[in-house]
């Protein structure tokens, strides 16, 4: 089972996965295509086969802005996510960490 919490800096820590934390810088996996759709977007990753499905446009626009902020905590302040809004953002962003498709930029 996979817990999280968050520490008094706003860190994600989780527990058995990957560890995602907003202050790395992350980015698409280069081994993953986006493509933009109508309700969001489609990720294919071409080593895992694995195909998720970004149901969230605010979601998308932060996936794919990632690569272009000093961190994930940058994004999150660039995309305009509410404090109150963080938890979900951050959670989604777990996920594809999780997942294998976003990946910390000094992680090769």
């Amino acid at each position: 089972m996979t817990t999280a919490s968050t520490s008094a800096s706003g860190d994600l820590a989780v527990t058995g996965s990957t560890s995602f934390s907003l202050a790395l810088p992350w980015r698409l996996n280069p081994s993953v295509a986006l493509r933009p759709e109508p309700f969001g977007a489609l990720l294919y990753h071409f080593g895992t086969r694995k195909l998720s499905f970004l149901k969230n446009l605010v979601v998308v626009d932060l996936v794919q802005s990632l690569a272009d902020q000093p961190s994930a905590e940058a994004a999150l302040i660039a995309a305009g996510i509410a404090d109150a809004d963080r938890p979900m953002y951050v959670q989604a962003l777990t996920a594809l960490a999780d997942s294998g498709m976003i990946t910390a930029r000094d992680q090769e």
